[in-house]
Protein backbone atom coordinates (compact mmCIF):
# COMPACT_ATOMS: atom_id res chain seq x y z
CA UNK A 1 0.00 0.00 0.00
CA UNK A 2 1.20 3.23 -1.11
CA UNK A 3 1.27 6.40 1.36
CA UNK A 4 -1.37 7.98 -0.38
CA UNK A 5 -3.82 5.22 -0.48
CA UNK A 6 -6.62 4.84 2.16
CA UNK A 7 -6.12 1.48 4.03
CA UNK A 8 -9.11 -1.03 2.78
CA UNK A 9 -9.40 -1.83 7.13
CA UNK A 10 -10.33 2.14 7.05
CA UNK A 11 -12.90 1.72 4.30
CA UNK A 12 -16.58 1.52 4.67
CA UNK A 13 -17.40 -2.20 3.76
CA UNK A 14 -20.47 -1.61 1.90
CA UNK A 15 -22.08 -5.49 1.03
CA UNK A 16 -24.39 -6.08 -1.52
CA UNK A 17 -26.47 -9.56 -1.02
CA UNK A 18 -29.59 -11.08 -2.87
CA UNK A 19 -30.84 -14.17 -4.25
CA UNK A 20 -29.65 -15.15 -7.16
CA UNK A 21 -30.25 -13.62 -11.12
CA UNK A 22 -31.75 -10.75 -8.12
CA UNK A 23 -29.42 -8.19 -10.28
CA UNK A 24 -26.98 -7.86 -7.19
CA UNK A 25 -23.74 -7.93 -9.84
CA UNK A 26 -25.51 -5.53 -12.39
CA UNK A 27 -26.37 -3.31 -9.42
CA UNK A 28 -22.85 -3.27 -8.39
CA UNK A 29 -21.67 -2.42 -11.73
CA UNK A 30 -23.81 0.46 -11.83
CA UNK A 31 -23.46 1.71 -8.90
CA UNK A 32 -19.52 1.59 -8.78
CA UNK A 33 -20.06 2.95 -12.59
CA UNK A 34 -17.19 -0.40 -13.22
CA UNK A 35 -17.23 -3.83 -14.69
CA UNK A 36 -16.64 -5.17 -10.79
CA UNK A 37 -18.92 -8.12 -11.64
CA UNK A 38 -18.92 -10.86 -13.95
CA UNK A 39 -23.38 -10.21 -15.46
CA UNK A 40 -24.88 -13.25 -16.91
CA UNK A 41 -28.57 -14.56 -16.95
CA UNK A 42 -26.86 -17.44 -16.03
CA UNK A 43 -27.79 -18.05 -12.10
CA UNK A 44 -24.90 -18.66 -9.80
CA UNK A 45 -22.38 -16.80 -11.66
CA UNK A 46 -20.89 -14.85 -8.58
CA UNK A 47 -19.61 -17.90 -6.97
CA UNK A 48 -17.15 -16.00 -4.49
CA UNK A 49 -17.17 -12.76 -2.59
CA UNK A 50 -15.88 -9.99 -4.90
CA UNK A 51 -14.45 -6.71 -3.20
CA UNK A 52 -13.03 -3.76 -4.97
CA UNK A 53 -11.67 -1.21 -2.71
CA UNK A 54 -12.61 2.16 -4.42
CA UNK A 55 -13.90 5.68 -4.36
CA UNK A 56 -17.11 6.40 -4.59
CA UNK A 57 -18.56 9.80 -4.79
CA UNK A 58 -20.40 10.90 -1.97
CA UNK A 59 -19.23 8.17 0.48
CA UNK A 60 -15.32 8.58 -0.51
CA UNK A 61 -13.00 5.63 0.06
CA UNK A 62 -15.26 2.41 0.61
CA UNK A 63 -14.95 -1.48 -0.03
CA UNK A 64 -18.00 -2.55 -2.28
CA UNK A 65 -18.44 -6.88 -1.67
CA UNK A 66 -20.35 -8.93 -4.47
CA UNK A 67 -21.69 -11.95 -2.58
CA UNK A 68 -23.13 -15.54 -4.34
CA UNK A 69 -27.01 -16.04 -4.14
CA UNK A 70 -28.68 -16.58 -1.07
CA UNK A 71 -30.63 -19.45 -2.35
CA UNK A 72 -27.54 -21.36 -3.96
CA UNK A 73 -28.31 -25.02 -4.20
CA UNK A 74 -26.78 -28.44 -3.74
CA UNK A 75 -23.33 -29.26 -1.60
CA UNK A 76 -21.12 -26.46 -3.39
CA UNK A 77 -23.70 -23.99 -3.11
CA UNK A 78 -24.28 -24.22 0.12
CA UNK A 79 -20.75 -23.15 0.84
CA UNK A 80 -21.50 -20.59 -1.52
CA UNK A 81 -24.30 -19.26 0.72
CA UNK A 82 -21.59 -19.81 3.75
CA UNK A 83 -19.06 -17.47 2.58
CA UNK A 84 -22.08 -14.81 1.66
CA UNK A 85 -23.17 -14.70 5.35
CA UNK A 86 -19.40 -14.72 6.47
CA UNK A 87 -19.23 -11.89 5.19
CA UNK A 88 -21.93 -10.07 7.13
CA UNK A 89 -18.57 -10.13 10.00
CA UNK A 90 -17.07 -7.58 8.08
CA UNK A 91 -19.80 -5.56 6.64
CA UNK A 92 -21.03 -2.08 7.55
CA UNK A 93 -23.90 -1.07 5.47
CA UNK A 94 -26.31 -4.01 3.63
CA UNK A 95 -27.29 -3.70 0.31
CA UNK A 96 -30.65 -6.29 0.04
CA UNK A 97 -31.30 -6.76 -3.55
CA UNK A 98 -34.73 -7.91 -4.40
CA UNK A 99 -35.99 -8.91 -7.52
CA UNK A 100 -39.33 -6.43 -7.68
CA UNK A 101 -41.29 -8.46 -9.74
CA UNK A 102 -40.70 -11.54 -7.21
CA UNK A 103 -40.42 -9.63 -4.47
CA UNK A 104 -39.52 -10.83 -0.57
CA UNK A 105 -39.12 -14.29 -0.39
CA UNK A 106 -37.84 -16.76 2.76
CA UNK A 107 -34.13 -15.78 1.80
CA UNK A 108 -34.61 -11.74 2.42
CA UNK A 109 -36.73 -12.25 5.06
CA UNK A 110 -34.49 -14.47 6.71
CA UNK A 111 -31.56 -12.02 5.94
CA UNK A 112 -33.22 -9.26 6.80
CA UNK A 113 -33.89 -10.65 10.31
CA UNK A 114 -29.80 -11.67 10.51
CA UNK A 115 -29.20 -8.11 10.03
CA UNK A 116 -31.34 -6.72 12.76
CA UNK A 117 -29.78 -9.20 15.25
CA UNK A 118 -26.26 -8.05 14.07
CA UNK A 119 -27.14 -4.57 14.13
CA UNK A 120 -26.08 -3.63 10.39
CA UNK A 121 -27.83 -0.86 8.72
CA UNK A 122 -30.13 -2.35 5.85
CA UNK A 123 -30.97 -0.52 2.44
CA UNK A 124 -33.48 -2.83 0.18
CA UNK A 125 -33.26 -2.01 -3.28
CA UNK A 126 -35.53 -3.46 -5.53
CA UNK A 127 -33.78 -4.43 -8.92
CA UNK A 128 -35.28 -4.34 -12.77
CA UNK A 129 -38.11 -1.92 -11.91
CA UNK A 130 -38.27 -0.70 -15.02
CA UNK A 131 -40.00 -4.30 -16.14
CA UNK A 132 -42.50 -3.54 -13.46
CA UNK A 133 -46.41 -2.24 -14.05
CA UNK A 134 -47.30 -1.09 -10.77
CA UNK A 135 -45.11 -0.45 -8.19
CA UNK A 136 -46.64 -0.74 -4.73
CA UNK A 137 -45.27 1.32 -2.27
CA UNK A 138 -42.09 0.65 -0.19
CA UNK A 139 -40.85 1.33 3.18
CA UNK A 140 -38.80 3.95 4.60
CA UNK A 141 -35.46 2.26 3.63
CA UNK A 142 -36.09 0.63 0.23
CA UNK A 143 -36.09 1.90 -3.12
CA UNK A 144 -37.07 1.02 -6.96
CA UNK A 145 -33.63 0.84 -8.96
CA UNK A 146 -33.06 -0.15 -12.33
CA UNK A 147 -29.25 -0.97 -13.47
CA UNK A 148 -30.80 -0.87 -17.40
CA UNK A 149 -32.11 2.26 -17.14
CA UNK A 150 -29.70 3.93 -14.52
CA UNK A 151 -33.40 5.08 -12.55
CA UNK A 152 -32.69 5.60 -8.46
CA UNK A 153 -28.62 4.58 -8.88
CA UNK A 154 -27.73 8.22 -7.87
CA UNK A 155 -30.62 7.97 -5.03
CA UNK A 156 -29.16 4.71 -3.82
CA UNK A 157 -25.37 6.56 -4.02
CA UNK A 158 -27.27 9.05 -1.98
CA UNK A 159 -28.99 6.78 1.05
CA UNK A 160 -25.86 4.89 1.77
CA UNK A 161 -23.94 7.90 2.30
CA UNK A 162 -26.52 9.17 4.78
CA UNK A 163 -26.37 5.45 6.30
CA UNK A 164 -22.37 6.15 6.27
CA UNK A 165 -22.81 9.56 8.31
CA UNK A 166 -24.78 7.43 11.03
CA UNK A 167 -22.34 4.57 10.98
CA UNK A 168 -18.98 6.83 11.30
CA UNK A 169 -17.44 7.32 14.45
CA UNK A 170 -14.73 10.03 14.96
CA UNK A 171 -11.91 7.70 16.53
CA UNK A 172 -8.39 8.85 17.17
CA UNK A 173 -5.36 6.04 17.13
CA UNK A 174 -3.09 8.04 19.36
CA UNK A 175 -3.92 11.68 18.53
CA UNK A 176 -5.99 12.17 21.54
CA UNK A 177 -2.87 11.10 24.21
CA UNK A 178 -1.19 13.91 22.97
CA UNK A 179 -1.64 17.71 22.56
CA UNK A 180 -0.56 19.54 19.42
CA UNK A 181 3.65 20.39 20.21
CA UNK A 182 4.10 17.10 22.12
CA UNK A 183 6.92 14.60 20.92
CA UNK A 184 6.69 10.92 20.67
CA UNK A 185 9.32 8.15 19.87
CA UNK A 186 8.68 5.16 17.51
CA UNK A 187 10.40 2.45 18.08
CA UNK A 188 10.67 0.29 14.66
CA UNK A 189 12.86 -2.64 14.31
CA UNK A 190 14.25 -3.48 11.08
CA UNK A 191 14.83 -7.28 10.95
CA UNK A 192 14.07 -10.18 8.73
CA UNK A 193 10.00 -10.02 8.98
CA UNK A 194 10.59 -6.26 8.37
CA UNK A 195 8.81 -5.87 4.58
CA UNK A 196 12.11 -4.29 2.20
CA UNK A 197 11.79 -1.12 1.41
CA UNK A 198 8.62 0.25 3.59
CA UNK A 199 6.60 0.57 6.73
CA UNK A 200 3.83 -1.77 7.57
CA UNK A 201 0.67 -0.52 8.48
CA UNK A 202 0.32 0.62 12.10
CA UNK A 203 3.81 2.28 11.86
CA UNK A 204 2.28 4.38 8.66
CA UNK A 205 -1.01 5.16 10.61
CA UNK A 206 0.47 6.40 13.87
CA UNK A 207 2.78 8.75 11.59
CA UNK A 208 0.27 10.13 9.81
CA UNK A 209 -2.16 11.13 12.68
CA UNK A 210 0.82 12.11 14.60
CA UNK A 211 1.81 15.21 11.83
CA UNK A 212 -1.76 15.70 11.50
CA UNK A 213 -2.40 16.49 15.24
CA UNK A 214 0.56 19.00 15.06
CA UNK A 215 2.98 16.71 17.07
CA UNK A 216 6.51 15.76 16.28
CA UNK A 217 7.97 12.27 15.96
CA UNK A 218 11.05 10.57 15.98
CA UNK A 219 12.04 7.03 14.95
CA UNK A 220 14.48 4.90 15.65
CA UNK A 221 15.31 1.11 16.05
CA UNK A 222 16.00 -0.49 19.45
CA UNK A 223 19.43 -0.35 19.64
CA UNK A 224 19.19 3.06 18.75
CA UNK A 225 16.53 4.51 21.51
CA UNK A 226 19.01 4.89 24.60
CA UNK A 227 20.89 7.29 22.32
CA UNK A 228 17.86 9.26 20.78
CA UNK A 229 15.98 10.08 24.24
CA UNK A 230 19.46 11.16 25.64
CA UNK A 231 19.87 13.62 22.38
CA UNK A 232 16.38 15.17 23.16
CA UNK A 233 15.70 18.44 25.10
CA UNK A 234 12.79 17.84 26.71
CA UNK A 235 11.67 14.44 27.33
CA UNK A 236 8.93 12.72 24.77
CA UNK A 237 5.39 12.73 25.81
CA UNK A 238 4.85 9.09 24.72
CA UNK A 239 6.99 6.01 23.45
CA UNK A 240 5.77 3.32 21.25
CA UNK A 241 7.51 0.46 20.14
CA UNK A 242 6.44 -2.48 18.37
CA UNK A 243 5.74 -5.27 20.82
CA UNK A 244 8.40 -7.58 19.97
CA UNK A 245 11.00 -5.48 21.95
CA UNK A 246 8.66 -5.00 24.55
CA UNK A 247 11.38 -5.65 27.04
CA UNK A 248 14.53 -3.90 25.99
CA UNK A 249 12.70 -1.00 25.12
CA UNK A 250 10.83 -0.69 29.01
CA UNK A 251 14.52 -0.66 29.88
CA UNK A 252 15.46 2.70 28.59
CA UNK A 253 12.67 4.76 28.39
CA UNK A 254 12.17 6.87 32.02
CA UNK A 255 9.30 6.07 34.52
CA UNK A 256 7.73 9.02 34.08
CA UNK A 257 7.34 8.23 30.22
CA UNK A 258 4.15 7.01 29.10
CA UNK A 259 4.86 3.88 27.05
CA UNK A 260 2.78 1.70 24.74
CA UNK A 261 3.18 -0.32 21.46
CA UNK A 262 1.38 -0.35 18.24
CA UNK A 263 -0.65 -3.36 19.26
CA UNK A 264 -2.17 -1.70 21.95
CA UNK A 265 -3.00 1.29 20.09
CA UNK A 266 -4.89 -0.27 17.25
CA UNK A 267 -6.19 -2.69 20.09
CA UNK A 268 -8.24 0.11 21.46
CA UNK A 269 -8.67 1.65 18.01
CA UNK A 270 -10.20 -1.30 16.31
CA UNK A 271 -11.29 -3.73 19.18
CA UNK A 272 -12.14 -3.86 22.72
CA UNK A 273 -9.06 -3.21 25.18
CA UNK A 274 -10.63 -3.88 28.60
CA UNK A 275 -12.00 -7.20 26.90
CA UNK A 276 -8.42 -8.37 25.67
CA UNK A 277 -6.68 -7.09 28.86
CA UNK A 278 -8.82 -9.21 30.67
CA UNK A 279 -7.92 -11.91 28.93
CA UNK A 280 -3.66 -11.86 29.71
CA UNK A 281 -4.97 -13.34 32.82
CA UNK A 282 -5.54 -16.65 31.30
CA UNK A 283 -1.65 -17.04 30.11
CA UNK A 284 -0.81 -17.65 33.51
CA UNK A 285 -2.95 -20.40 34.28
CA UNK A 286 -2.58 -22.52 30.71
CA UNK A 287 -1.35 -26.26 31.47
CA UNK A 288 -0.23 -28.94 28.92
CA UNK A 289 -2.74 -29.88 25.85
CA UNK A 290 -4.17 -26.64 27.09
CA UNK A 291 -5.71 -25.54 22.95
CA UNK A 292 -4.42 -21.97 22.05
CA UNK A 293 -5.45 -20.21 18.92
CA UNK A 294 -3.01 -18.07 16.92
CA UNK A 295 -4.72 -15.58 14.71
CA UNK A 296 -3.77 -12.65 12.42
CA UNK A 297 -5.75 -10.63 10.50
CA UNK A 298 -3.00 -10.64 7.63
CA UNK A 299 -1.69 -12.83 4.67
CA UNK A 300 1.66 -12.62 4.70
CA UNK A 301 4.82 -15.21 4.32
CA UNK A 302 5.60 -16.20 7.57
CA UNK A 303 9.40 -16.23 8.34
CA UNK A 304 11.97 -18.25 10.07
CA UNK A 305 11.48 -16.65 13.22
CA UNK A 306 7.88 -15.22 12.68
CA UNK A 307 6.38 -13.47 15.89
CA UNK A 308 2.68 -15.33 15.45
CA UNK A 309 3.55 -19.25 14.67
CA UNK A 310 7.63 -18.86 16.48
CA UNK A 311 7.95 -16.34 18.47
CA UNK A 312 4.61 -16.29 20.68
CA UNK A 313 4.82 -19.87 21.32
CA UNK A 314 8.18 -19.73 22.58
CA UNK A 315 6.91 -16.76 24.78
CA UNK A 316 3.96 -18.81 26.28
CA UNK A 317 6.15 -21.91 26.95
CA UNK A 318 8.57 -19.81 28.73
CA UNK A 319 5.98 -18.00 30.58
CA UNK A 320 3.92 -20.91 31.67
CA UNK A 321 6.21 -24.13 31.53
CA UNK A 322 3.18 -25.21 29.53
CA UNK A 323 3.27 -26.81 26.48
CA UNK A 324 -0.33 -26.56 25.12
CA UNK A 325 -1.59 -27.23 21.62
CA UNK A 326 -1.10 -24.41 19.10
CA UNK A 327 -3.54 -23.57 16.22
CA UNK A 328 -2.89 -20.88 13.64
CA UNK A 329 -5.51 -18.87 11.51
CA UNK A 330 -4.38 -15.92 9.15
CA UNK A 331 -6.26 -13.15 7.03
CA UNK A 332 -10.02 -14.07 6.45
CA UNK A 333 -9.90 -17.28 8.08
CA UNK A 334 -11.19 -17.82 11.65
CA UNK A 335 -13.17 -20.56 12.88
CA UNK A 336 -17.13 -20.38 13.45
CA UNK A 337 -16.65 -22.90 16.35
CA UNK A 338 -14.51 -21.55 19.35
CA UNK A 339 -16.01 -23.89 21.81
CA UNK A 340 -12.70 -25.94 22.36
CA UNK A 341 -10.20 -23.21 22.74
CA UNK A 342 -8.74 -22.04 26.18
CA UNK A 343 -7.39 -19.23 24.60
CA UNK A 344 -7.57 -17.24 21.89
CA UNK A 345 -4.38 -14.85 20.59
CA UNK A 346 -4.86 -12.24 18.52
CA UNK A 347 -3.21 -9.64 16.46
CA UNK A 348 -3.51 -5.82 16.37
CA UNK A 349 -6.10 -6.14 13.26
CA UNK A 350 -4.78 -3.44 11.09
CA UNK A 351 -5.72 -5.27 8.52
CA UNK A 352 -9.35 -6.24 9.52
CA UNK A 353 -12.20 -3.19 9.16
CA UNK A 354 -13.39 -2.80 12.99
CA UNK A 355 -16.33 -4.63 11.64
CA UNK A 356 -15.08 -7.46 11.32
CA UNK A 357 -12.61 -7.27 14.85
CA UNK A 358 -15.49 -6.55 16.91
CA UNK A 359 -17.35 -9.56 15.27
CA UNK A 360 -14.38 -11.94 16.65
CA UNK A 361 -14.24 -10.10 19.96
CA UNK A 362 -17.94 -10.92 20.24
CA UNK A 363 -17.54 -14.41 18.94
CA UNK A 364 -15.03 -14.93 21.33
CA UNK A 365 -16.87 -13.86 24.09
CA UNK A 366 -20.01 -15.60 23.38
CA UNK A 367 -18.38 -18.78 23.04
CA UNK A 368 -16.98 -17.96 26.91
CA UNK A 369 -13.20 -18.04 25.75
CA UNK A 370 -11.22 -15.38 26.72
CA UNK A 371 -8.67 -13.44 24.17
CA UNK A 372 -5.92 -11.64 24.37
CA UNK A 373 -3.89 -8.85 22.12
CA UNK A 374 -0.34 -9.95 20.86
CA UNK A 375 0.35 -6.33 22.37
CA UNK A 376 -1.11 -7.12 25.32
CA UNK A 377 0.10 -11.06 25.85
CA UNK A 378 3.52 -9.68 24.99
CA UNK A 379 3.44 -6.75 27.82
CA UNK A 380 1.74 -9.50 29.88
CA UNK A 381 4.25 -11.95 29.55
CA UNK A 382 7.47 -9.48 30.19
CA UNK A 383 5.87 -8.14 33.80
CA UNK A 384 5.23 -4.84 31.99
CA UNK A 385 1.62 -5.09 31.39
CA UNK A 386 0.72 -2.43 33.92
CA UNK A 387 3.70 -0.03 32.46
CA UNK A 388 2.24 -0.67 28.80
CA UNK A 389 -1.08 0.77 29.95
CA UNK A 390 0.18 4.00 31.43
CA UNK A 391 -1.48 5.90 28.49
CA UNK A 392 -4.97 4.56 29.29
CA UNK A 393 -5.36 4.98 33.01
CA UNK A 394 -9.11 3.76 33.25
CA UNK A 395 -7.75 0.96 31.92
CA UNK A 396 -5.19 0.32 34.42
CA UNK A 397 -8.06 0.63 36.86
CA UNK A 398 -9.17 -3.00 36.26
CA UNK A 399 -5.98 -4.90 36.85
Amino acid sequence: MSLHETASAERLHIGFFGRRNAGKSSLVNAVTGQELAVVSDVKGTTTDPVKKAMELLPLGPVVIIDTPGLDDEGELGQKRVQKALETLSRTDIAVLVVDAEAGMGAPERELEALLKQREIPLLLAFSKADLLKDRPPLPENALYVSAKTGENIALLKDRLGGFAAQTKQEKRLVADLLEPGDAAVLVIPIDGSAPKGRLILPQQQTMRELLDHHCTFFSCQPEELESVLAAMKTPPRLVITDSQVFGAVEKCVPSDTLLTSFSILFARYKGDLPTLVSGAARLAALKDGDRVLISEGCTHHRQCNDIGSVKLPGWIERYTGAKPQYSFTSGGEFPADLSGYDLIVHCGGCMLNEKEMQSRLARARAAGVPIVNYGVAIAQMHGILARSLSPFPDILKQL
